[in-house]
């Protein structure tokens, strides 16, 4: 019966939580007025009667539209150059909470004419973007690429605000190009007609990773080419040189093992009885490595003062290996993998076209991975 008692009391307690948290009776004694509205008009929509909801939706709606009015008058007596955005705010809250209840007949019959506020709320953001608008024209007279950034992003603000507020667009499109740093990629150098068709393979890497490159839209980047056709004056130039490569270094090492093995048939008595004793044998190993290698340099110079302002140096190797055997003497003195080995014969290394293009593999990850951290907030 205990047990019985307790179960009954456990319900009764959830009930009248749950009942609090869906009427929004926990909202409105925690000062949530807005929540504690939505709350009781939910509670209300779905079940008119509840007495609960009516009263805490009365009580909600009275304190939250108070405080909105006494927030929209401090920040109307404020000097805050973007007050205007806080009295857009409340009273975009103050005419979401007049929508709310005017889709709830219940709440209407409680609340009948619910404060909507629709010329103040055109005004504010009127002002709200009149402020941002003279705030980018404040960053544009800085006359500097950083204050051009900022200056875009205020007319973006009022664009969001007003989206025909005076010459607005216009002033997106001046903030946007005064903030943008062209650059132009030169292309890579290689005096070698071996390595001719792997430098432009290179190239055509780079010249990809440029032309898709859309981390931060105030970098653009161009080949020289291009650059020349559309008659662009760059802001930076990105230089890229091989201060020196390698191709197809060849060394090739010779391992040599004696070998023995014990009891291993080497013939038979006449009586067909085996005979067993040490075989040997002399296992020559040659190990050969190709190695490619290369150091690319990357610097990035301002065009206007010929200043540097960035530099870096990428290395890349590749090394092709190749291994082979023979022996001398008995090959039952070599095990499996030994034997394996000495029946491979020597290959020829890849063309040094191939060997080129390996060893630009690493130094094109280290480059995009540069070019991204110095350029994506730059």
């Amino acid at each position: 019966m205990k047990n019985s008692s307790r179960l009954r009391y456990f319900i009764y307690l959830s009930l009248i939580i749950i009942g609090g948290c869906t009427t929004g009776k926990n909202a409105l004694q925690k000062g949530d007025y807005d929540l504690s509205v939505e709350k009781s008009v939910s509670r209300l929509q779905n079940s008119p009667k509840n007495s609960e909801a009516m009263q805490v939706l009365k009580m909600a709606y009275d304190l939250a539209l108070k405080d909105h009015l006494r927030k929209i008058d401090e920040a109307k007596m404020s000097n805050d150059l973007f007050r205007w955005e806080s009295v857009m705010y409340d009273y975009q809250k103050i005419n979401q909470l007049a929508d709310d209840i005017n889709s709830c007949p219940a709440c209407l019959v409680i609340i009948p004419n619910p404060s909507k506020y629709i010329s103040e709320l055109a005004d504010s953001k009127y002002n709200a973007a009149a402020a941002r608008y003279n705030s980018g024209l404040g960053y544009m007279r800085e006359n500097n690429r950083k204050a051009a950034k900022k200056a875009y992003y205020e007319f973006e603000k009022v664009i969001n605000l007003q989206p025909d507020y005076k010459d607005v667009k216009t002033k997106l499109d001046d903030a946007y190009w005064a903030a943008v740093t062209r650059v132009v990629v030169q292309p890579i150098l290689i005096n070698s007609n071996t390595y001719k068709l792997s430098g432009d393979y290179f190239q055509q890497q780079i010249d990809q990773y440029i032309a898709k490159y859309s981390r931060n839209k105030f970098v653009i980047f161009y080949g020289e080419a291009q650059a020349t056709d559309q008659k662009i004056v760059p802001d930076q130039v990105l230089s890229l040189n091989f201060d020196d490569f390698i191709v197809g270094q060849t060394y090739v090492k010779e391992r040599v093992e004696k070998l023995e093995r014990d009891s291993v048939v080497i013939g038979e008595t006449r009586n067909k009885k085996p005979i067993y004793g040490t075989v040997k044998a002399t296992l020559s190993i040659f190990e050969k490595n190709v190695s490619s290698s290369g150091l690319l340099d990357m610097s990035i110079t301002d065009w206007k003062t010929r200043k540097l302002v960035h530099q870096q140096k990428f290395p890349g190797t590749y090394v092709w290996r190749d291994s082979w055997a023979s022996y001398k003497g008995d090959d039952r003195a070599l095990t499996k993998q030994q034997l394996a080995i000495t029946k491979r014969r020597e290959q020829l290394p890849p063309p040094p076209s191939a060997l080129f293009l390996e060893f630009t593999k690493p130094i094109y990850n280290q480059l995009i991975d540069d070019i991204s951290y110095y350029y994506n907030n730059y």
